[in-house]
């Protein structure tokens, strides 16, 4: 009844590895499944189950199908299934069958049954529902299985309270036995920016357990935050005394801290390592060796890895793409970077802007507007809708080469593209900058209207609109009232520059707002 007592409040980017719907299911309903013969080749529950696809489709009513044709339903397939789907994100499917299994006398289920259950509702329901899932097990299933997977949702929503509060607990209860508690708290302590609290947490598991490769690889991470590279040297020693096996993200993290630092002849050490590792299994680790190569200025290793990659693989993913992309970039290399986006263009079906937009940004950096607008004109025409990043990459590109109409326009497709729009304060003062040097009274009205709009009112907006008005000579009218109107507080600087347009002729320009 321990846990009954305690309530409950409210809650390495490298490319992610992806495979089709239909490889998975594949190597999921292999071995160990009851199968039947069919007229198209081998039934199987898994089959059946991955072939669901959407979400709107029940796995219960497919489970129940499989049983009232006679067929058995085991344990132990259904767990290798849910394994499966969760690997493909499948997590509505997985968490219908492990409600179905909890409904079933014949299936005896243990605490780490549960800890995927409650870990499956916390990813389709909300933390609140894992809580009161964890809350409502019995007494004996709450071990440090399930007290694991609801550590691990703390950590997924940074509730660094809550997940202290619940080591805390699982200390008490003699639950720190394995590293896996103390590895997630390593990583929200290293997401938190709260390095210091690293070897605390280290040498508290050390007391209870053995660090394995996930705790050293998130202890270099710190090390690598902190730009230390003689502790980060220190901790791969330990590791290699310890006897634990370095894995390619032991080796990523390292190359980049030497890179960092200049050190080229360690950092082409541990990247040769790391090249070794790189396989099929290992998909994301030929991404993370592309931008590393970049990192080093090695076009040539660069393009090596992304040939192996394409003898390796049927299809790149939008994941490598964009990495292969910003290698290529990063490196100028802009007319080959050309060549990829057009191969990614032939080849995918997604439409992702966020390929595209690693292009437009090279063009307006390099100040190639021209490009740059071809190169939007052809994701329009291919059917790729532009996103919020496209629209502010096109605002600064205009904004470059003083195209003041088409700054405002594309602005406001920022705002218009944005769920929530946060506003850039950089790009609204520098936009602002622009018009007040032209005495543009009217591109600063509208522009004014578009942020008000947005909600985004303030003394410095309302400022730059009256230092506008001011460099054109014209007087601004009701600006005062408006801004109380709008509880917007009047500073030095506001009543300074409304005592100078006071003295000016009135505006021809319509008020935008007044």
């Amino acid at each position: 009844m321990w846990f009954r007592s305690i309530r409950f409040q409210a809650t390495f980017a490298a490319a992610a590895r992806y495979f089709s719907v239909t490889a998975n299911a594949e190597k999921a309903v292999g071995s160990g499944f009851a199968t039947t013969r069919t007229g198209g080749g081998t039934d199987t529950l898994g089959r059946r189950l991955f072939s669901l696809v959407y979400a709107e489709r029940s796995a219960v009513i497919a489970i129940e199908k499989w049983k009232a044709e006679g067929q058995k339903v085991q344990k132990y397939q259904l767990n290798r299934i849910v394994r499966e789907l969760r690997k493909l994100k499948r997590y509505k499917h997985a968490l219908e069958i492990c409600e179905w299994m909890t409904q079933q006398q014949g299936i005896k289920l243990m605490p780490g049954d549960y800890a995927v259950h409650l870990d499956l509702i916390a990813k389709v329901r909300g933390l609140s529902s894992a809580e009161k899932f964890f809350e409502d097990l019995p007494d004996k299933m709450r071990g440090w299985q399930t007290c694991t997977a609801l550590l691990h949702t703390y950590v997924n929503n940074k509730l660094l309270e809550k997940a202290e509060a619940l080591m805390e607990k699982m200390s008490e209860c003699d639950f720190l036995k394995n590293h896996l508690p103390y590895n997630r708290m390593l990583c929200l302590y290293v997401a938190n920016g709260q390095l210091e609290k690293v070897p605390e947490v280290i040498k508290e598991l050390k007391k209870k357990t053995s660090p394995d490769v996930v705790t050293y690889n998130v202890w270099l991470s710190a090390c690598a935050s902190q730009n230390d590279v003689e502790t980060a040297k220190e901790v791969f020693m330990e590791m290699k005394k310890a006897k634990v096996d370095p894995d390619w993200m032991t080796f990523s993290t390292l190359t980049n801290l030497y890179v960092k630092n200049q050190l080229l002849q360690d950092a082409a050490s541990t990247l040769k390592e790391m090249e070794k590792m790189a396989s099929r299994k290992n998909r994301p680790a030929y991404s993370s060796l592309l931008s590393l190569h970049a990192n080093m200025r090695d076009r040539n290793g660069v393009c090596r890895i992304w040939n192996k990659m394409k003898s390796c693989f049927c299809k790149m993913n939008d994941a490598e793409y964009i990495c292969m992309m910003c290698s290529l970039v990063k490196l100028e290399e802009i007319e080959e970077a050309e060549n990829i986006y057009s191969e990614w263009e032939s080849v995918s079906g997604h439409g992702d802007p966020q390929i595209p937009n690693i292009l437009l940004a090279a063009y307006i950096n390099r100040n190639q507007m021209e490009q740059a607008q071809s190169l939007h004109h052809r994701m329009v025409q291919k059917g790729i809708r532009p996103c919020y990043t496209t629209w502010k990459l096109l605002t600064w590109g205009h904004l470059k080469s003083k195209q003041m109409e088409k700054v405002l326009d594309c602005f406001k497709k920022v705002i218009g593209s944005a769920k929530k729009w946060s506003p850039d304060e950089k790009l609204i003062s520098e936009i602002f900058r622009n018009l007040e040097e032209k005495g543009n009274v009217e591109g600063a009205g509208e522009f004014f209207v578009l942020l008000r709009n947005a909600g985004h009112e303030s003394t410095e907006v309302y400022n730059s609109l009256l230092r506008t008005y001011a460099k054109a000579g014209k007087m601004p009218l009701l600006v005062a009232e408006h801004m109380k109107k709008d509880n917007v507080e009047l500073n030095e600087e506001t009543h300074r520059l409304l005592q100078i347009t006071s003295n000016m002729c009135i505006s021809e320009v319509s008020s935008p707002v007044f």
